[in-house]
């Protein structure tokens, strides 16, 4: 006899809501496992045509790490629409503007580009400090894959 796959509808959708701790992790394995969460890849009923990720809130992360040389070499640009509209800032400067700003940017990056993509980037809230907004959610604390070693 052959199973059938579950495919779920958005009001069989259950969230969670994860808490995220950037302080010493580096961002892109940081970025991969938050995109994969917001997803919903990590549920055995992930169907992808569905919004079935869960809700995550990263905290500290003033506190990321770049490894090698991107903070002084890696770029990140945007464009106004008009002649001679392009604006460019280093990662360092970006950390010190708004550090938020680099993971939400990394973690876009790895998300579809489509009105479902848009729809889990609302799932997703950043700080820089180790102060959220969500505790009345309830987040619990979810270890990562991958931590960074003590260097």
């Amino acid at each position: 006899m052959i199973k059938a796959t579950r495919m779920l509808n958005a009001q069989q959708v259950s969230r969670a809501w994860h808490i995220i701790d950037a302080d010493g992790q580096i961002l892109g394995r940081l970025a991969s496992q938050v995109a994969t969460i917001l997803r919903g890849k990590h549920k055995p009923t992930f169907t992808p045509h569905v919004d079935t990720g869960d809700c995550v809130v990263v905290v500290n992360a003033a506190k990321i790490r770049l490894t090698g040389d991107k903070l002084n070499q890696k770029t990140y640009y945007r464009h106004s629409g008009y002649r001679g509209g392009l604006k460019a800032i280093l990662a360092r400067h970006l950390m010190e503007k708004e550090p938020e700003e680099i993971i939400r940017k990394a973690i876009v990056g790895m998300l579809p580009k489509t009105p479902l993509g848009h729809a889990m980037i609302k799932k997703l809230h950043v700080y820089a400090g180790s102060t959220h907004l969500h505790r009345a959610q309830g987040p619990v604390a979810r270890p990562l894959r991958w931590t960074a070693r003590a260097s």
